[in-house]
């Protein structure tokens, strides 16, 4: 570990309450002798006064600071505001929904600082309602979590909602603030250090992913995500698995049959996803047509 570190913990935040996150992650700071530090809070232009208001409390906290935005700005934008307002050297990010599992979180951290950003990846809840889409997409996902898993695609595994970069690296290879709606703005981030050649390691110091948005409010945030994964097609070629099952389709010319699934029963399975029986079959399914389907009337 390098020897007393000046960290900065940046809490990127919109209309979610993130106190408990940032009080267990600054208890863990000023138990650890000699480190230097402080908190950002980066509140995105938040239009929901109750979410302000809790937030605001916390620059009563030592070393912490709220920033506030006027306008939403976007998930690349203000992560890369927070970068330009740390002081410390190195920058550790933490999404504001996330929850600290492990008492020695931060100390694994800076065990581990060396020239590669460093990814924690993310655990579940042991339960969680069965309801939620959310909730069961990811359960089916998680294999994907483990870090051996991660380190055979480095670049392509890595994820903002947790990781420690050097504040230098970050400001020389920001985020692409292009990607303003939801989605993908991590995997561009993700080519773009491997065309740069610098290294993402990949660790076992997870956070707790444990709220979840309601089933109607993910399928908008995965419909928009999917809008951005159609605009930057080009750029993200390659890093995407959703683009490279589409482009095999492509080239079994049965893009055509999920389209057409989409088209004719595309409303009835959203609603059912929806509802209180989700089904992650259905989803993927969904996914896929409603992205083939932003293609339009292309030969396929």
């Amino acid at each position: 570990m390098l020897a007393s570190p000046h960290i900065s913990i940046l809490i990127p935040t919109y209309n979610d309450v993130c106190v408990d996150l940032v009080k267990a992650l600054h208890q863990q700071a000023v138990s650890l002798p000699d480190l230097s530090f402080e908190v950002l809070v980066g509140d995105d232009g938040s239009t929901d006064m109750a979410t302000v208001s809790a937030n605001s409390s916390l620059d009563a906290l030592p070393h912490c600071r709220v920033l506030r935005r006027d306008c939403n700005s976007g998930r690349a934008a203000i992560r890369n505001y927070l970068a330009r307002e740390a002081r410390g050297e190195w920058l550790l990010f933490a999404d504001s929904h996330m929850s600290v599992v492990r008492d020695d979180y931060l100390s694994t951290y800076l065990s581990h600082l060396g020239d590669s950003l460093l990814y924690g990846g993310y655990v579940l809840p042991t339960e969680a309602s069965r309801c939620s889409l959310r909730y069961l997409y990811e359960l089916s996902c998680i294999e994907g979590q483990d870090v051996a898993v991660r380190s055979r695609a480095p670049h392509a595994r890595f994820h903002t909602c947790n990781f420690m970069v050097r504040r230098e690296v970050m400001l020389a290879h920001p985020l692409d603030e292009r990607f303003r709606r939801y989605g993908y703005e991590d995997v561009l981030f993700g080519k773009t250090l491997e065309c740069a050649g610098i290294g993402i390691k990949h660790i076992d110091n997870p956070l707790g992913f444990n709220r979840f948005e309601s089933n109607e409010r993910f399928m908008e945030k995965t419909e928009e995500g999917l809008q951005t994964l159609y605009s930057f097609r080009e750029e993200l070629a390659d890093y995407s698995r959703l683009l490279a099952v589409s482009h095999r389709l492509k080239d079994l010319h049965l893009s055509w049959l999920f389209r057409g699934i989409h088209r004719v029963a595309g409303s009835r399975i959203r609603h059912c996803l929806t509802g209180d029986h989700p089904s992650v079959f259905w989803f993927k399914i969904y996914r896929l047509g409603y992205f083939l389907d932003l293609g339009g009337d292309r030969k396929s």
